[in-house]
């Protein structure tokens, strides 16, 4: 560990602010590793690590996310931590396989995002992203400002133009706003859409765990708040 954080001298005006920060980082940093999705890293007085709690899928053994974790953690940071101080709560598989044996809505829990890319050329930008549903991927595309404020609804313009080419009923939808937010250790996709159902507009919201990707993890926040309520819709009622 490095030797400003391990001489036992205190900073009161700077460790706290500090190193906080860069636990927040740590946990940012951490969050993007595969499998991973949330951590919560809680530091001593001197904001040194002493417990740092992951909760991942199945994806990989417990043992290896502890190994991943500290690797992050001695390359980018310079941290040292004892793989005794991480803990790795994993979601039950079996919980999911009993879930899909019961009737699913129709497109629910089935559209998922295959891809997402975000090219830009001087001051202007393009969004490519795939959906997949079983064996059928479609893309939608969305061009515009360079602005890092415009990617987030650019990326989600491109998802819901993906979508409509799945399904009509996707024509009845709006794209209100796309941005991140952070909930407690977090960051967060937050995604609005209008749906138009004459002479109803109805807001919805759906969100996402930025994970590996922020770009990603738009994508997903835009089905979920599209997915749920296009389940009740029957085809090609969207509004005209």
């Amino acid at each position: 560990m490095p030797s400003d954080r391990s001489n036992g001298e205190s900073r009161p005006d700077d460790s706290l602010s500090s190193e906080g920060f860069e636990l927040q980082e740590l946990e940012e940093e951490l969050c993007r590793l595969g499998g991973v999705l949330a951590v919560r890293v809680v530091g001593d007085r001197n904001g040194r690590p002493v417990e740092v709690h992951v909760l991942s899928d199945q994806s990989k053994p417990a043992k290896q996310t502890v190994r991943d974790v500290r690797a992050v953690a001695q390359t980018v940071f310079g941290l040292e931590i004892d793989h005794r101080i991480v803990s790795v709560a994993q979601f039950d598989s079996g919980e999911a396989n009993d879930s899909a044996t019961a009737p699913v809505p129709r497109n629910e829990s089935r559209v998922r995002v295959a891809s997402v890319r975000f090219d830009t050329a001087a001051v202007r930008a393009k969004a490519q992203v795939v959906l997949a549903d079983g064996d059928r991927e479609h893309t939608g595309y969305a061009e515009g400002s360079v602005a890092s404020v415009a990617r987030p609804h650019l990326v989600a313009t491109a998802a819901l133009e993906a979508l409509r080419q799945m399904d009509r009923a996707a024509d009845a939808i709006h794209l209100a706003a796309a941005d991140f937010t952070r909930i407690g250790k977090n960051r967060i996709a937050l995604v609005t859409v209008i749906y138009v159902e004459p002479p109803l507009e109805l807001p919805v919201s759906g969100s996402a765990v930025v994970r590996r990707d922020r770009d990603d993890a738009v994508a997903r926040a835009l089905l979920d708040a599209t997915n749920r309520r296009m389940s009740r819709l029957e085809p090609g009622n969207a509004a005209h």
